[in-house]
């Protein structure tokens, strides 16, 4: 049986993504390491990817293979760099960061402005440098979404992100991307609101996981 490390910065990105293992690769035994302080100092330390940051990927990483996973998916959208080392030093197994796969997706689907929103503001300086140079991209931030989705508030988490959808195909785009793992369940609001297709990094990280760990296995 193939292990899978699945690591979070933020509790709110556990259910969507075993919920995801659990109906598209059943059959991969999954391992969840939570460290909620990662966001929390990231958001507050205002040091950025510095140096300590980095290490604590690479002891959450190495507790991991040590462990046995055969792959390791990290769930926080924030933390490119420290994720992109990690995938560096552990090169003989696949090491995911949460948005690669769904940028893969994105760009071979329908052409023009991609939309694409966050309800952790860090994201929006970490993760658009990581879409190919010269691509389209319209990035918002849900604000306040976050802050309810804490609060237990789901029904106001997904209402902030589909309004942004919806500001989204105002501005000319053709499709939505939702950046964090814990955005998931606000895809269907979204395509409501926006009448456009919407990608999840949940789903696109489950695919791309299963197919390169295969790939490294045979």
């Amino acid at each position: 049986m193939t292990r899978i490390a699945l690591i979070h910065a933020l509790s709110h990105s556990v259910a969507p993504v075993n919920a995801a293992f659990a109906r598209d690769w059943p059959e991969a035994e999954r391992m969840n390491l939570l460290d909620d302080s990662l966001s929390a100092d990231l958001a507050r330390g205002g040091r950025g990817l510095d140096a300590a940051m980095h290490e604590r990927f690479q002891r959450l990483a190495q507790y991991a293979v040590d462990t046995g996973a055969q792959g390791i998916l990290f769930t926080c959208s924030a933390f490119g760099p420290c994720i992109e080392a990690v995938a560096q030093r552990h090169a003989g197994i696949p090491v995911l960061k949460p948005n690669e796969a769904m940028i893969e997706e994105a760009m071979q689907g329908p052409q023009g402005r991609l939309g694409l929103i966050a309800t952790f503001a860090a994201t929006l300086v970490s993760m658009p440098p990581e879409f190919p140079p010269g691509t389209a991209l319209e990035a918002v931030l849900a604000e306040g979404a976050l802050d309810a989705l804490n609060a237990g508030d789901t029904e106001r988490h997904d209402a902030l992100i589909a309004a942004q959808a919806a500001v989204l195909r105002e501005r000319g785009c053709t499709r939505v991307a939702l950046a964090q793992f814990s955005m998931a369940r606000a895809r269907g609001a979204c395509e409501q609101a926006s009448g456009l297709p919407v990608l999840t990094t949940v789903d696109s990280a489950v695919r791309a996981l299963r197919f390169r760990t295969r790939q490294a296995a045979a």
